[in-house]
């Protein structure tokens, strides 16, 4: 037997063997998008907790560096963006603290389906998407 006893495992060999769910953050112009930053884990639940923490600190940095959250992910946080307007920032805001819209997320990946949420910012004519599927990044 080649592999080595579950002790002696990377955490990322473990996560590669039991991770199932994988999210996302991208910007995009219509012809060329660019990865904020994303997360693999282990669960749904845990999928959309990255995707909401995301989306509130989009939208409360609004461009500026935030300090440090309280609670510590065992993954990165997506690098800020300048929205040039407000309606992106309450966009995000209104999905990551409505309780329909949690639901709706879940439910779609209880199903087997994405959970996406877009916002666009219509003055440079950009928009930003939350995504959380069931599979690893390459699935996606």
């Amino acid at each position: 037997m080649n592999s080595a006893p579950p002790a002696r495992r990377t955490r990322a060999a473990r996560l590669t063997r039991a991770a199932v769910y994988a999210a996302e953050v991208t910007l995009s112009d219509g012809q060329r998008f660019a990865s904020l930053g994303g997360v693999v884990v282990r669960n749904r639940r845990l999928v959309l907790l990255w995707l909401r923490r995301q989306a509130l600190r989009l939208a409360n940095g609004h461009g500026i560096v935030l300090a440090p959250e309280s609670v510590r992910l065992p993954t990165r946080d997506v690098r800020p963006v300048r929205f040039h307007g407000s309606h992106a920032p309450e966009e995000l805001r209104r999905w990551a603290t409505g309780g329909a819209h949690q639901d709706h997320a879940i439910r779609a990946l209880e199903a087997g389906f994405p959970a996406l949420f877009t916002v666009l910012d219509p003055a440079v004519g950009l928009s930003l998407t939350l995504a959380g599927w069931r599979g690893h990044p390459t699935d996606h």
